[in-house]
């Protein structure tokens, strides 16, 4: 089973790991695209304004292209605790056990504009680009992914539970995986869709399906292993499982 997970806009800074080595990521293949988008982003980060156009950024975020302009020198950590946010802080993977963790970096990998396609455990450093940006004289990101990246997730033989969020999903789809939506249920029974706290709910089913001992291999299965665990999960056909939590859990902004 392979949880493939969203990133995060915001990302933690720092790391003990070596400066990033793309020929140690997984899914070499993809080494060609991460170099060419890594030498745009850092010299896109040298034209201070153009960067802040091209990420969708304020003044105050300059920040983010210093770091973008230190990519190749930075230290790295790996990318599982590099991302940060509702659905990381629900998911938790520093408090998992030994044997918790060896299954977190066999089983979780997170959606990427820069790198494609990270596995839990590859070195990074921290960076801003997200799947909607547009580098100055590149195509968009979607069409110099699409065609490599959906390649090496159909060769995924594991059953892949895909938790991107849709500009992500929009890189490239995986076939057959299995997509989770989050409904909010109201005492009165109607429902609604769970915009922006769906991914703590969705960090929490990746964290059972870390500590879980079990290996689902179809979308029966997993559902039978959800509502095992005390989840919500409906499935009337396909690949397709619904998680419906209570109107009351979905906290109000």
């Amino acid at each position: 089973m392979l949880v493939l997970l969203p990133p995060s806009e915001t990302k933690h800074p720092g790391g003990a790991g070596a400066p990033l080595d793309l020929a140690a990521l997984r899914a070499p293949e993809l080494t060609p695209l991460r170099e060419q988008l890594v030498d745009a982003v850092v010299t896109l980060a040298q034209d201070v304004p153009a960067a802040r156009a091209a990420l969708g950024l304020s003044p105050a975020q300059d920040d983010e292209i210093a770091r973008n302009a230190a990519l190749r020198q930075s230290p790295t950590m790996p990318a599982i605790e590099r991302y940060t946010g509702v659905l990381y802080d629900a998911l938790d993977v520093r408090s998992l056990t030994r044997a918790q963790r060896r299954r977190a970096d066999q089983r979780l990998a997170v959606g990427s504009a820069l790198f494609g396609v990270l596995r839990a455990d590859d070195a990074v450093p921290a960076y801003r680009l997200s799947a909607g940006s547009s580098l100055p004289g590149l195509p968009t990101l979607r069409s110099l992914w699409k065609p490599v990246l959906t390649d090496v997730l159909a060769g995924i033989d594991d059953l892949v539970v895909d938790l991107r969020s849709g500009a992500y999903a929009e890189l490239a789809p995986v076939p057959g995986a299995v997509t989770v939506q989050v409904l909010s249920e109201r005492p009165d029974g109607t429902r609604a869709v769970v915009s922006h706290f769906n991914k703590a709910h969705k960090g929490r089913l990746a964290r059972v399906l870390v500590t879980t001992t079990g290996e689902p291999d179809s979308v029966v299965r997993l559902r039978a292993l959800l509502r095992r665990a005390g989840f919500h999960v409906e499935h009337t056909g396909g690949t397709e499982l619904t998680l419906v939590v209570p109107a009351a859990a979905v906290p109000q902004r």
